[in-house]
């Protein structure tokens, strides 16, 4: 819950943290995109970030796919999923989806099929 970090410190302690673990993990620098996780910050946590260089993203579409013993049917997903796509959508799939996983290639394909296109966060 980064809305609970309240002094520069700690929030360059758990940021910094990440970063060093990133750079470990992949050998590069993290990209400096930031989404609070639950989506649960304050202003300040907002601020802190921009100084640090990241910029702040927030989904505007996602299902509850996080919880790993309890995963919804690719049926499920797809009812929530599908009607739910728009324009500019920024998508929220959790990698601990075993779902997703599943789902991913076919969803894609129906989403190009209803003629979105995909890119980058950084491109927005």
């Amino acid at each position: 819950d980064m809305s609970a970090i309240g002094t520069a410190e700690r929030f360059e302690k758990e940021l910094g943290e990440l970063e060093t673990k990133y750079r470990e993990i992949t050998g590069e620098d993290m990209p400096k995109l930031y989404r609070p996780p639950q989506g649960k910050y304050s202003e300040q946590n907002l601020k802190m970030a921009a100084e640090r260089g990241y910029k702040t993203y927030f989904w505007s579409l996602a299902y509850v796919d996080w919880y790993v013993d309890n995963q919804p049917t690719k049926e499920q997903a797809f009812q929530k999923l599908l009607p739910r796509i728009h324009p500019g959508a920024i998508v929220l799939l959790h990698s601990t989806s075993r779902t997703n996983c599943e789902i991913l290639d076919e969803l894609i394909t129906k989403w190009k099929e209803m003629g979105y296109t995909f890119g980058k966060l950084s491109d927005i």
